[in-house]
């Protein structure tokens, strides 16, 4: 009896023409029942499995069109550039310049990703601390590690939902550049300023406002208050074309 012959081009035109695939899905199209048959034609075509979903749909590299964050969605499935959940993970936590926090990286990946921290701490591949109460994962390498703390609680000075690692500017630039902007308003403008960014962190953000900005506490709860009473004096900002009319100098006839 002659073996039977399977070819890699099979999958490899399935999935430039669907873009993605399930493991069923290749096997129909291979015409095989075996799995290991399907695993050795991908290893063939330099395939990547999707990090969401765990791990049930497959694409080729040369599909991806990845962000700059090595990142690529296709109908809600999710591949990266490093491969699975774990080495994105680790990865991303590895380059990182203040670790992330699960939730932090959770929102980047668009997975939860708590169970995969979890098993890299324990392999040692990265390594994680406690910070205001909450795990902070961070790079297994000692150097590394503590650049990543030390720019960590630079961070948690200023009182911000913004991710400084997703902008080109510092803790201390983005710290200055808020402290110039609340300079800039008068009293009622500061106190509402202080209420709104105090919604924003939630429990404890009317403390984190009040050390951030040298206010009092109430100072800061009575900006919320009044934004949400919608108790503000209007007549205290000047209106669209309001103040002093210009006056035109009379010519001598």
């Amino acid at each position: 009896m002659r073996p039977t012959f399977f070819y890699s081009d099979v999958l490899r035109q399935h999935l430039l023409r669907s873009k993605m695939a399930t493991l069923e899905e290749l096997k129909r199209a291979l015409g095989t029942s075996v799995d290991l048959t399907v695993f050795r034609k991908l290893k063939q075509l330099d395939s990547l499995t999707s990090y969401s979903h765990r791990a049930r749909y497959y694409t080729l590299r040369q599909i991806a069109r990845f962000d700059a964050d090595g990142l690529w969605s296709h109908e809600g499935v999710w591949f990266s550039r490093h491969g699975t959940l774990l080495t994105t993970a680790e990865a991303w936590v590895q380059h990182s310049p203040q670790g992330y926090f699960a939730e932090e990286l959770a929102e980047c990946l668009h997975v939860e990703v708590q169970d995969a921290l979890y098993h890299l701490v324990e392999q040692r591949r990265i390594a994680r601390q406690l910070v205001s109460n909450l795990y902070l994962y961070t790079s297994s390498d000692p150097v590394r590690r503590r650049r990543q703390l030390l720019a960590r609680r630079g961070i948690q000075t200023v009182p911000t939902l913004v991710d400084t690692s997703r902008l080109e500017i510092s803790p201390d630039e983005l710290k200055a550049a808020i402290l110039l902007f609340y300079s800039l308003l008068d009293e009622q403008q500061r106190r509402l300023y202080a209420g709104l960014e105090s919604f924003k962190l939630g429990h404890g953000g009317d403390r984190q406002l009040a050390e951030f900005l040298n206010l009092d506490t109430h100072t800061v709860a009575r900006g919320r208050q009044q934004l949400l009473d919608q108790d503000v004096a209007f007549a205290r900002v000047r209106k669209l074309g309001g103040g002093r009319q210009r006056t035109e100098k009379k010519t001598s006839q």
